[in-house]
């Protein structure tokens, strides 16, 4: 890197998210008009991350829709200058685009490098500085406030440096308020990014920057740091990384890095981003990598037994980025690598206290289960306690006596049940969406009939090996939301089955919370 670092311990940094316009360019994404409400709100009220943009211009009737309906609910509450909209150069039509929407700025896309306005829109730098000032005007006459973003402004700094320059210069005595910095085909890596936004910062002291990261070699996060190492006070983010291609810098990794290697200081609330990722997981259908960094299903679960042993000593395992910080709890996982220590602390949750030789049996038991390449629940322990030493405290108070699932083309899913609870026989048929649905409706109406809660279904995950042939095992893990989510696992060479003895299991488990003295029983019985 060339040229002195700028100090930054102690300053604040603003948060641009782009989740609801570059998140949705990921392939196969689309949010609807409440999705895009709901996920605004969320980044706004409760993330309060600094300004959200949440559509292009002129995309679509549905789009239109969205920018209109999250745009009243901003003017109602007093965020309007809060959202985005990217628009284009075009004259009016972008910006009445937006005025019809109710949207108050806009993010106007420029180009940033020589080769894009040569080729791609056929004019001199002149004739588009032209067009961009006439968009400019337009908008100051109808009361929206212009960012411009330079678009390819990398590959710009690095094949066609007087173009970016000449843009620049000519932009920064305009009616902008912020020029917008995008490594827009992920092409730098973090020398190049210090370089070239120093040098904007040094050259450009009194235009503010935005800096916007693609993540195509996976240096989005490496970028980031170094942009604001440069100077630059703003950075654009997407919740779970989503955008075009590889996607954006991840919002939570950005805050992260922020806190804890910059030492600044943004309006982020920490504890809300396992929230906001969660929901837009959900509404995207584009599922967060298990060992994603602070949001990923493991990243704050200790597979070894050695971990799990220092853990006990002082924390011995533990860095900055504490799991509480982000809505989240430490766990210590059941498998082959987690020894007598893993085993103990999920067992101390559990409120069971083993001694030695059981917890030796109990061990090997779940390291014979991994070995097979079974995934064990916490909440399976009891079971596999209860197997182990020949006891009978987990008692299975809900026994499946048979079904039927069918599906006939053209006819809605059905489901016939008979089922046993504590020790009454109950049937019950009922139609779904799929087999599996209808199952579970008529479950839930024997239930309804009973005054019995049952539990949300949040997520259903269905795996099998690899190359496996068609006889191959089934695993089907489900988490369920009662006054505690928890997961059930099944086995079973049919996926309608698997998913049946994880849900039966999930009842047993809730019967049994419920049931008198039951912690009682499990500690007098193993002790």
């Amino acid at each position: 890197m060339t040229g002195k670092t700028v100090e930054v311990e102690g300053k604040r940094l603003t948060i641009m998210d782009t989740t609801l316009r570059d998140g949705e360019q990921t392939t196969g994404v689309s949010f609807s008009e409440g999705e895009k409400l709901s996920v605004a709100k969320v980044l706004l009220e409760d993330v309060k991350v600094d300004r959200v943009e949440i559509a292009s211009a002129r995309v679509s009737d549905g789009e239109f829709r969205g920018t209109q309906k999250v745009m009243k609910w901003a003017a109602e509450k007093g965020h309007l200058d809060r959202i985005e909209v990217l628009g284009f150069v075009d004259g009016m039509i972008s910006l009445q685009w937006i005025a019809d929407a109710g949207g108050k700025v806009i993010n106007l896309l420029c180009k940033g490098s020589y080769k894009h306005v040569t080729e791609q829109l056929r004019k001199t730098p002149e004739q588009h500085i032209d067009d961009i000032r006439k968009v400019i005007a337009n908008a100051e006459n109808m009361g929206i406030r212009v960012n411009v973003y330079l678009e390819d402004w990398s590959n710009g700094m690095r094949s066609s440096k007087d173009y970016v320059h000449f843009m620049i210069s000519n932009l920064k005595d305009e009616k902008v308020d912020r020029i917008m910095l995008p490594d827009t085909l992920g092409i730098l890596d973090p020398d190049e990014t210090y370089e070239y936004c120093r040098e904007m910062v040094n050259t450009y002291p009194d235009v503010i920057f935005d800096f916007h990261a693609h993540n195509d070699y996976d240096l989005a996060i490496a970028n980031v740091f170094h942009a604001i190492k440069a100077g630059i006070r703003c950075i654009h983010t997407t919740v779970n990384g989503l955008g075009e291609r590889a996607g954006n810098a991840p919002l939570s990794s950005v805050i992260a890095t922020i806190k804890d290697h910059l030492k600044m200081q943004t309006n982020v609330n920490e504890q809300q981003l396992n929230k906001v990722s969660k929901l837009v997981e959900s509404f995207s259908g584009i599922r967060i990598p298990t060992n994603k960094p602070l949001i990923g299903e493991f990243v704050f679960t200790q597979c070894s037994g050695i971990h799990a042993d220092g853990d006990s000593k002082n924390n011995l395992y533990f860095n900055e980025l504490l799991p509480e910080r982000f809505g989240r709890i430490r766990q210590y996982a059941l498998g082959k690598t987690s020894g007598k220590a893993n085993i103990r602390k999920n067992l101390e949750d559990l409120g069971i206290d083993l001694d030695a030789e059981s917890l030796k049996k109990v061990t090997n038991r779940i390291i014979e289960l991994a070995d097979e390449k079974e995934t064990i629940t916490s909440e399976e322990l009891p079971y596999i306690v209860a197997d182990v030493l020949d006891n009978d405290f987990m008692e299975q108070k809900v026994r499946m006596v048979n079904f039927s699932v069918s599906y006939t083309m053209g006819l809605r899913p059905m489901a016939n049940l008979a089922i046993e609870i504590d020790g009454k026989e109950y049937e019950q048929y009922s139609d779904g969406d799929g087999q599996y649905d209808a199952f579970v409706s008529a479950l839930r109406k024997i239930y309804k009939r009973l005054g019995k809660s049952f539990p949300k279904l949040v997520d259903y995950v269905v795996s099998i090996p690899p190359g496996g042939k068609t006889d191959a095992l089934v695993e089907t893990v489900i988490t369920w939301q009662a006054d505690r989510e928890f997961k059930t696992k099944g086995l079973d060479p049919d996926q309608n089955s698997a998913a049946i003895k994880a849900t039966i299991r999930m009842l047993n488990i809730i019967e049994n919370e419920f049931k008198p003295g039951l912690l009682d029983k499990i500690i007098n019985s193993i002790s």
